[in-house]
């Protein structure tokens, strides 16, 4: 089998996530590592955190893929003793290659939001958002097999996505046949959401004001969290990865991370 490059994997991850779909304050892409280093193995995971880079340099992987960027903001200094200097000083001393997919991943059909759509078992319409020129935008809005009540959908949520809790506002006993979704933060898109035509809106980071809105336009939300709503691509990327370098005869090993867990406990 050829041997792979770094480029070879991006090639891949692009074809399926364009950069060009990507939000403008958004640092999708390269990160940290050079474009022809071989790779043989590969992770997935949702942030860059020290314990996933650790590992990952721990256990000989030559290429680490996540959804969220290890770089949003330029850095003015690298201080080598701060959390992100000792992902960086870590990551070149073994030769790992930092890349990501963001909001190109969120949008593009396929991605995130499709992904969180096809566990939930909801059939995709359109997008929340829509994209410009025919592209795909962020989020989606989807309908459930058969209508239901609110407490319902939430059942259905908790049992597909595996999750012990969600917070919720709205009336159990409100009809619900079409629902909203936006993967990750999805707060800054409640007039979408009040326009699509859902009853429900699903996704994270919700506040109070959030929920007083919605509670007065008398429809509801769940917050699954930012972690839950977007962790499902961790594994779903992995496979994908493994099956595109499988299919282009690429020698690669491509496996999930397993030690990410949601930052948030309820007690």
């Amino acid at each position: 089998m050829p041997q792979a490059r770094v480029r070879d994997i991006v090639e891949i991850i692009e074809n399926a996530a364009p950069p060009a779909l990507a939000e403008t304050w958004d640092n999708t892409g390269l990160a940290l590592g050079r474009m022809d280093d071989p790779v043989k193995k590969i992770w997935t995971a949702l942030d860059p955190l020290p314990l996933v880079v650790e590992a990952a340099c721990k256990n000989n992987v030559d290429m680490l893929f996540t959804h969220h960027p290890l770089l949003i903001r330029p850095l003015k200094s690298l201080d080598l003793a701060t959390p992100m200097g000792a992902i960086i000083s870590l990551a070149v001393r073994h030769n790992l290659t930092l890349y990501s997919a963001h909001t190109n991943l969120d949008k593009t059909r396929g991605g995130v939001n499709d992904i969180l759509t096809q566990r939930l078992g909801l059939e995709s319409e359109k997008d929340l958002v829509p994209g410009q020129a025919d592209q795909p935008g962020l989020g989606r809005v989807a309908r459930l097999p058969e209508p239901g009540a609110l407490e319902d959908v939430i059942a259905r949520v908790k049992e597909r996505l595996g999750l012990k809790w969600v917070r919720a506002v709205g009336n159990k006993n409100l009809q619900v046949d079409a629902i909203a979704l936006c993967s990750g933060s999805g707060s800054s898109l409640l007039p979408e959401f009040f326009a699509s035509g859902a009853q429900v809106y699903l996704t994270g980071d919700m506040g109070y004001h959030h929920a007083r809105s919605v509670e007065d336009a008398g429809l509801a939300f769940i917050d699954v969290g930012h972690f839950a709503s977007e962790h499902l691509m961790v594994e779903a990327m992995a496979h994908f990865i493994q099956e595109q370098c499988d299919a282009q005869g690429l020698d690669v090993i491509t496996e999930p991370c397993s030690l990410e867990q949601d930052p948030f406990a309820i007690y």
